[in-house]
């Protein structure tokens, strides 16, 4: 089936814009990029989109499409009525470089504050052994495409750019939360979530979850965990007393 749709899409740049109104043609089975390319060979020919594997796997395409943060690959057009207006954003929560593109380099900074794997001291590349259970608790969070949409919905970054300094996001403490379950990382992903990333300001909303094209469980399986290792770890009197005393069995 074939018809014509009615777009409504921002355009502009770091100094403002506008939403803007189109009729393009849709065809059955196309997707919401097929349409925005349609546009920049029709009518926009200067319209700004981040693209690039156009198969959900290179997170390039992230937009938001009628207020909810999407994948402009992955949204199909018979998600829409045909007679419904379907309004393509930019993702709110990163600044506008132009149209549809965001400047995300936020996240790369923020992964830049995250320390690599630490293995112990002493032991090789090669050397690792680790129990496949211990593998599959990780596992899903290495589906992560780094499309940013966690970041973007999180609403402690998203409603409040002051929090930006202190707050990693979802994306960056599921990072941590992975590290501190491996059973060879030794660094002190605990202390660092809570005093450097900011996970107190998560309050589970699982916003981030609920935007995942990957459907990664980031708050049930990462955030909520971390939390409470953090908790136990503070406020846990036997964890505590169980702490100092193999302090004291060390030397400390």
């Amino acid at each position: 089936m074939t018809y014509k749709a009615d777009f409504r899409i921002w355009r502009g740049d770091t100094d403002g814009g506008e939403l803007r109104d189109f009729k393009v043609e849709v065809n059955e089975g196309e997707v919401v990029l097929d349409i925005i390319h349609r546009l920049q060979a029709t009518q926009a020919p200067d319209l700004a989109v981040r693209w690039n594997c156009k198969a959900g796997k290179c997170g390039s395409c992230s937009a938001e499409i009628n207020g909810r943060p999407r994948l402009l690959c992955m949204t199909r057009m018979s998600t829409f009525a045909p007679d419904e207006v379907v309004t393509v954003t930019p993702m709110r929560t990163f600044p506008v470089i132009r149209d549809l593109v965001t400047d995300v380099s936020f996240n790369y900074a923020k992964a830049r504050q995250v320390p690599s794997f630490t293995p112990p001291e002493g032991l090789k590349p090669g050397e690792y052994r680790m129990q496949q259970v211990d593998v599959e608790r990780s596992q899903e969070f290495r589906k992560c495409i780094e499309c940013f949409l966690c970041q973007n919905t999180c609403h402690v970054i998203r409603d409040f750019e002051d929090n930006k300094a202190a707050f990693s996001g979802p994306r960056f403490l599921m990072r941590i939360a992975e590290l501190d379950m491996h059973p060879l990382d030794v660094a002190d992903r605990q202390k660092a979530a809570q005093e450097e990333h900011g996970l107190g300001l998560c309050n589970i909303t699982k916003c981030c979850t609920d935007v995942c094209p990957e459907h990664i469980h980031i708050t049930d399986n990462a955030l909520i965990p971390m939390k409470e290792r953090v908790a136990d770890r503070k406020y846990d009197p036997l964890v505590w007393l169980g702490n100092k005393i193999r302090r004291r069995g060390s030397g400390d």
